[in-house]
């Protein structure tokens, strides 16, 4: 069996977090969210692993390169333009070949191990096993109507409720779903949905059955589902501390502090929480649900529920909540009088809530 992850796509509800990368590379309790992909593939015994890529191509080439720091071979798919799940998987036609695959959304993260449906597939006679998850809001994502075990109809964000189970990006797939894909017509999107290719497969007899993953399922679509991703994996946090800690300094629960960080007089670190390598933080409160990346310094500051990423300075005597910083950003504050406005340079497409 072999893998493909997918991670072509321009992130546009993420701008202006993505205006200079793709969103498969943004930071969550200190790792690319493609790396936690990865990882799950690898989990599976997966060795060669297919990424299918478009925006801003050669930043997710840099990250993985050719797969060795991550103890897979990669194999790089390029998809130009971007229309949908399964014209993307057109391209990898021919990385598959004959073999049967399991495709992966590379913005997706997922508590559960893949082992067991894996299993499950390749002992299976399935033409296509999905897997789902029960959601409050099944309007915003493609669901599956059951019967049993057995796949019968999937909808594309329904209008009436029909069903709870979600598809959570996880598809196991046989060869022939590439015919299907050639007999798919393009949605009002203007995209070959993946939901379409599988229903034709249901609608012609094939073997489509399900199963409902157990834990928690992320989505990372929109700046909300960023930080909930981030909370819930900050959940799991192994803690260890590699930093340098001076005196008045307290850390509570689980904590995560990388190597070459000084954590500075007056700070409270109180988890689950995130700070990375080459650090500097000082007379600052981290509060629980934050991570904060490389080389970056707070100072001065209280921060909770929320994501910084790498080389940012924060030094703004504010308390800073629910925020995504994106790299390279600079916050400070100014002597002023209270009645004066802040002071703010923001790139294009940004939201700020002051």
């Amino acid at each position: 069996m072999k893998g493909i992850i997918l991670a072509a796509g321009r992130g546009t509800r993420l701008r202006p977090l993505t205006h200079t990368g793709p969103k498969h590379l943004l930071p969550l309790a200190g790792r690319p969210i493609i790396s936690y992909g990865v990882s799950k593939l690898k989990e599976i015994g997966l060795t060669e692993i297919g990424v299918v890529v478009g925006y801003r191509a050669d930043d997710i080439r840099g990250y993985l390169k050719d797969g060795t720091d991550h103890g897979v071979k990669v194999h790089y798919i390029l998809q130009q333009p971007q229309k949908g799940i399964a014209h993307a998987l057109k391209f990898a036609e021919q990385y598959v070949a004959n073999d049967r695959f399991v495709v992966y959304l590379g913005d997706n993260l997922l508590k559960q191990g893949l082992r067991q449906f894996a299993d499950k597939f390749e002992r299976g006679d399935f033409d296509a096993f999905l897997l789902l998850s029960k959601v409050r809001n099944p309007e915003r994502f493609g669901v599956a109507v059951m019967d049993g075990e057995k796949v019968v109809e999937l909808v594309e964000k329904p209008r009436k409720h029909i069903s709870d189970l979600a598809l959570v990006g996880i598809y196991f797939l046989k060869p022939v779903i590439f015919k299907a894909i050639r007999q798919t017509k393009p949605s009002w999107r203007n995209e070959l949905e993946i939901t379409d290719a599988v229903q034709w497969l249901i609608d012609r007899g094939y073997n489509v059955q399900a199963d409902i993953v157990e834990g928690w399922w992320a989505d990372t679509g929109t700046e909300l589902d960023l930080l909930e991703a981030n909370y819930l994996l900050l959940e799991d946090l192994a803690p260890n501390i590699e930093a340098s800690l001076e005196r008045n300094v307290k850390i509570v629960g689980k904590v995560r502090i990388e190597e070459g960080t000084r954590i500075r007089s007056d700070t409270t670190v109180r988890g689950p929480a995130y700070i990375g390598k080459n650090c500097l933080i000082e007379n600052a409160a981290v509060r629980p649900f934050t991570s904060i990346g490389d080389n970056c310094e707070v100072k001065d500051t209280e921060i909770e529920h929320s994501i910084v990423m790498d080389n940012c300075r924060i030094c703004c005597k504010r308390r800073i909540v629910d925020s995504i910083i994106g790299k390279n950003s600079t916050l400070l504050s100014e002597d002023r009088k209270p009645t004066s406005g802040c002071r703010l340079i923001v790139g294009e497409n940004s939201k700020i809530y002051i």
